[in-house]
């Protein structure tokens, strides 16, 4: 917050909330209806586990979608930070630090 002790170097780029601060998340389109439509949200950084725990936070349900009930990604769904699956990362445990951009891809499949 603004006026407090040793805030003076803060910019508004880089206070709670401002791009500097957060981590992007692209949502695809079947799962907009948990962000009021938004292709693209916000988070607060952390590891991909944290990103989702504050999405889920802003936007309930969320999560439930992309993680399944033993906490792992669900096998339907493709999640990158940067241009780096997950899978092959560290999963839940894979940096987002402010600034990056995840990606929630749903999986394809045909016949």
């Amino acid at each position: 917050m603004r006026g407090d002790p040793g805030d003076e170097a803060m910019s508004p780029a880089t206070e709670k909330g401002g791009r500097g601060m957060s981590v992007s998340v692209r949502i695809p389109t079947i799962l907009r209806t948990f962000t009021g439509g938004s292709a693209e949200v916000t988070a607060d950084p952390g590891t991909l586990r944290e990103v989702l725990a504050s999405l889920d936070a802003s936007y309930p349900g969320l999560a439930g979608r992309i993680v399944d009930d033993t906490g792992n990604l669900r096998r339907f769904v493709n999640v990158y930070v940067g241009d780096e699956d997950v899978r092959f990362a560290k999963g839940l445990d894979t940096p987002a630090p402010a600034g990056s951009r995840v990606s929630v891809i749903p999986a394809v499949a045909g016949g």
